[in-house]
């Protein structure tokens, strides 16, 4: 029942005006002893003392996002929707800033546009300064100016979506609104009429002086004519001391420039001695690595043939003893040996088992074995 919206309440842009509270915003709202304590019960007379103790403005905070009392407050008038003459008393307040950003806060959700500009850019001249919770719950230091023009120019605030509203040029366009009129217009008109004012007087000087140099005495035309010539015999001196110091530079010039060439030459001739003393040791460098190589190479060529001799004595080895073995004659079987090796061999061909048809030498051995004549 503490949280329902005032039976006589009107929708607010077609929802219910809590509904302009994101909904885990407004339960957190719910949810808060604020809320439950301090807000209970609360009527559009009473919610002025509340607003009354405000000391900062902010949205929620802390780690389980705990909602403010700014933002309770806010939420409660949005439940009882007061009368609009009682919101922009809250704004016309001028002792208590608090209460004029609680009113200007309410307004903007439910205002219309035209409203919402009416009320809120006289307050761009306020300039008084605020206390704003921050979400890590360190408080920062604001002013009301710059809480107004975060509610007419962005679309979050205290953790709010702001309602979109037209542009103001195209409410100027329609007739809807009239055109903004600046505080400072009237010091701005102030000076452009000073400055008029100081362009006539320089003028009408400038006017009186020109008369009266054509107004001039003998007396100050013969004075005029003394200072000239003055003038004149000091621009004499000045140029012949000017042609004296000229041709004293241009001589100094000539012997600085001796000095620098002398300088010059005594460096080349210093870089050309130690040039030459480099050569010399990377010359005596290269000799020296040329000879090391040299050596190298007579070494690798002592051992390459030292190797080459001892391969060619293994090799004149390896043929002595073959020559040695093929001399050794193997020994000659006996004759009886060789015939009954040629007995064997007739015998086979007796048999018929070499005939060159391999069915025929296999049909041939069987026959053999069964005591049979072969097949011819």
């Amino acid at each position: 029942m503490a949280n329902r919206t005032d039976p006589s309440a009107k929708s607010i842009r077609g929802t219910n005006p809590q509904n302009l509270v994101e909904k885990i915003v407004r339960t957190k709202i719910y949810q808060n002893t604020y809320w439950k304590e301090q807000c209970f019960g609360l009527t559009a007379e009473t919610l002025v003392d509340k607003a009354m103790e405000l000391d900062h403005i902010g949205g929620t905070f802390g780690g389980n996002r705990k909602p403010t009392p700014f933002m309770c407050l806010v939420m409660k008038m949005l439940q009882i929707q007061p009368e609009k003459e009682i919101v922009i008393e809250f704004i016309k307040n001028d002792d208590y800033k608090y209460v004029r950003i609680l009113g200007a806060f309410y307004l903007r959700l439910t205002g219309t546009d035209t409203d919402v500009y009416q009320y809120l850019e006289p307050l761009y001249n306020d300039y008084r300064k605020l206390r704003r919770k921050l979400p890590d719950g360190n408080f920062t230091l604001t002013h009301v100016d710059e809480v107004i023009d975060e509610l007419l120019t962005k679309d979050y605030s205290c953790d709010i979506a702001m309602p979109r509203i037209k542009k103001r040029w195209t409410l100027e366009a329609t007739g809807s609104l009239e055109l903004r009129k600046s505080a400072l217009e009237e010091d701005f008109e102030e000076e452009e009429e000073k400055e008029e004012n100081d362009q006539v007087d320089g003028m009408d000087e400038d006017v009186h002086d020109r008369d009266y140099y054509h107004g001039r005495s003998p007396a100050r035309e013969r004075e005029r004519d003394r200072r000239r010539d003055s003038h004149r015999y000091r621009d004499r001196d000045y140029d012949r001391d000017h042609d004296r110091d000229r041709d004293y530079d241009r001589e100094r010039g000539r012997g600085r420039d001796r000095d620098r060439d002398r300088d010059r030459d005594r460096d080349r001739d210093h870089y050309r001695l130690r040039d030459e003393k480099d050569y010399g040791r990377d010359r005596d460098r290269d000799r020296e690595r040329d000879r090391d190589r040299r050596e190298r190479d007579r070494g690798r060529r002592r051992s390459r043939s030292r190797s080459r001799s001892h391969s060619r004595d293994r090799d004149g080895g390896d043929r002595d003893h073959k020559r040695h073995a093929r001399s050794i004659s193997p020994r000659r079987p006996d004759r009886e040996e060789l015939k009954k090796k040629k007995e064997k061999k007739k015998e086979k061909k007796d048999d018929g088992t070499d005939h060159p048809d391999p069915e025929i030498a296999e049909a041939n051995r069987l026959r053999a074995s069964l005591g049979l004549k072969p097949l011819k």
